[in-house]
């Protein structure tokens, strides 16, 4: 390859590297794209979570064409014994067992239908001021965004986004109790 070869191909390549550098700061010149104000979809359950009523009878940050999931279906489609394998990430913070001790979290052994923030556990405020019991529309709701359903409370747990796990999980703890509530 002959020196001129050799500057040629040097010189196409710088050019090249010139003109998108000059393009990129063109580009950036142009202006900012301000990032949406709202999620473009919802993923699946997230609409539910913030749209059910909570049990005090006031709406989570709901937008009036969100539609809920129906819990009553994820229910038929569940299975307590994935619902129990699912229950292993409440294990760090929650006991199970009959009779249990409090851990971070309260006990939950007979926690479907029982009233929210009741016993001995020193529940946060948040939890405090809902009304009405654990039934499965407000367990739904809280495990899917913990702290969008009780903003302020202690529970630390992000939440379970998929709908499947979700109401698997409720089966099983609704299995938890001497008399499980009737399923809905």
């Amino acid at each position: 390859m002959s020196s001129m070869e050799f500057n040629r191909i040097a010189g196409a390549i710088l050019l090249t590297l010139i003109v998108i550098k000059v393009a990129d700061i063109a580009g950036g010149a142009m202006g900012h794209v301000a990032p949406l104000a709202k999620p473009a979809f919802a993923p699946t359950g997230l609409a539910q979570a913030s749209a059910e009523a909570k049990p005090d009878g006031t709406k989570a940050d709901a937008k009036a064409d969100a539609k809920p999931v129906a819990i009553g279906p994820l229910l038929a489609a569940a299975s307590a014994d994935k619902g129990k394998s699912v229950a292993n990430k409440c294990t760090t913070c929650h006991d199970l067992s009959k009779g249990g001790k409090a851990k971070l979290g309260p006990a939950l052994w007979g926690i479907v239908g029982a009233k929210i923030a009741d016993g001995s556990f020193r529940f946060s405020d948040a939890l405090k001021k809902l009304q009405g019991k654990w039934d499965f529309a407000a367990l739904n709701a809280f495990l899917a965004d913990p702290k969008g359903y009780a903003p302020g409370t202690k529970m630390v747990f992000a939440g379970i986004k998929n709908d499947g796990d979700r109401a698997a999980l409720i089966l099983y703890l609704r299995s938890l109790a001497d008399n499980p509530v009737p399923l809905p």
